[in-house]
């Protein structure tokens, strides 16, 4: 079951934050996000203050979460987009998180899924979001659902420095 998330929701998304920073310390994941800095429990409480975190359950426990929103972040503005939306006709993932422990069991696929028919209840045919060039692992599961690669910026992103930011796009 996929949701907005509450308050009470705020502590388990943040310890599948820390549980991704704890695969990526153990060479586990590359994702390219840095413990302390993004994310962290106030990335969390933010998008829960904006009602825009999203969570998935199964058996009652928090497994993923995700930020939609209409929010584009400044560094998209030098991404040369293949389809150059109206603002109002856009609609953003950020941060899509799945529990290390529950992977492979198609819960970012049905986040992203959900994703899609939120934007198209909110009136934005165009999807937009973001990952670093070395998540190689998300780059390839976004192609597969059928998202472009518009472009790269080379930026200092969510406070991380030296952060090549891959532009991904998707027409409905």
């Amino acid at each position: 079951m996929i949701r907005k998330a509450h308050a009470g929701d705020i502590d388990r998304v943040a310890e599948i934050y820390e549980a991704i920073h704890a695969s990526e310390e153990r060479g586990e994941l590359t994702v390219g996000w840095a413990r302390g800095v993004y994310p962290v429990r106030e990335t969390a409480r933010a998008a829960v203050e904006r009602s825009d975190l999203f969570v998935s359950e199964r058996a009652g426990r928090v497994e993923t979460a995700a930020i939609l929103n209409q929010i584009q972040v400044p560094e998209y503005a030098q991404c040369d987009w293949k389809y150059p939306a109206p603002l109002e006709q856009v609609m953003v993932l950020h941060t899509l998180v799945v529990d290390p422990a529950a992977q492979a069991g198609g819960l970012g696929t049905e986040l992203v899924g959900f994703y899609e028919q939120y934007a198209r209840e909110q009136g934005c045919p165009y999807l937009r979001m973001d990952t670093q060039a070395k998540n190689t692992l998300a780059r390839s599961f976004y192609r597969k659902l059928g998202f472009w690669e518009a472009g790269m910026v080379s930026c200092t992103f969510n406070n991380i420095p030296g952060v090549k930011l891959v532009c991904l796009e998707k027409k409905l």
